[in-house]
């Protein structure tokens, strides 16, 4: 995103599953858009079905791949088929995966959870591009629509680069991102009206609120 709105973070969309709805999230002006590789999800998205989203999008929208607990074998399968941008580690991966990614070129996101392992004390262990940070008390690695206390992850965005995610909605977005002052954030159930089925009218609503947002300091851009 571009001047007048350099003081927002970042916007990733997550779970798209359907060509024509990421493009028009990529038409709000979301920075990033994800898709989920993990079955037990209701947003899974299969090989070929991913690839068929991503090539409609515009090259200026990163693509990211969700994963949960996928070997690196794997994931560079998906990532080379799709054209992914972005790798985004949503379960318990070991520090050196980060490393085999990050040498290939790519940006990799590492997910933290303020409900379980790994936590915000662990980052240190870590090295990647950004962490995302979301409460992690549902049954799923993520997209369980729990809202949390946003503020705990303030300490992580004084350090690193910070994804907030978690129960975000139209409502409640600019409240988040003032209490965890991101330099992005991650949307998902907050925007849809099923699981997988975007909303245009909640994320036009999404990003109209977010570009009434001033943060307290300039954001990092991670995407």
């Amino acid at each position: 995103m571009t001047e007048p709105f350099s003081r927002i973070p970042q916007v990733k969309v997550c779970g798209l599953t359907d060509p024509d709805q990421a493009i028009a999230a990529a038409n709000q002006g979301v920075d990033a858009v994800g898709f989920v590789f993990f079955p037990k999800s209701p947003r899974h998205m299969t090989l070929q079905a991913a690839r068929t989203v991503c090539q409609v999008l515009s090259p200026t929208v990163r693509r990211v791949g969700v994963f949960v607990d996928k070997a690196y074998s794997g994931i560079m399968e998906v990532v080379d088929a799709c054209g992914l941008d972005v790798v985004q580690l949503h379960g318990q991966e070991p520090p050196e995966l980060i490393h085999q990614l990050r040498r290939q070129g790519l940006l990799v996101i590492k997910a933290l959870f303020v409900a379980r392992y790994p936590g915000l004390s662990d980052a240190d262990k870590y090295a990647p591009s950004g962490f995302l940070v979301e409460c992690g008390a549902g049954k799923l690695p993520g997209g369980n629509a729990e809202t949390w206390n946003w503020a705990q992850a303030k300490s992580l965005s004084d350090r690193y680069p910070l994804i907030l995610a978690g129960g975000l909605t139209p409502e409640n977005i600019v409240r988040a991102i003032g209490l965890a002052q991101p330099d992005a954030v991650d949307v998902s159930s907050g925007v849809e009206s099923s699981p997988g089925n975007k909303n245009l009218t909640k994320l036009t609503a999404l990003m109209l609120a977010i570009r009434q947002c001033r943060m307290e300091r300039l954001p990092r851009k991670i995407f």
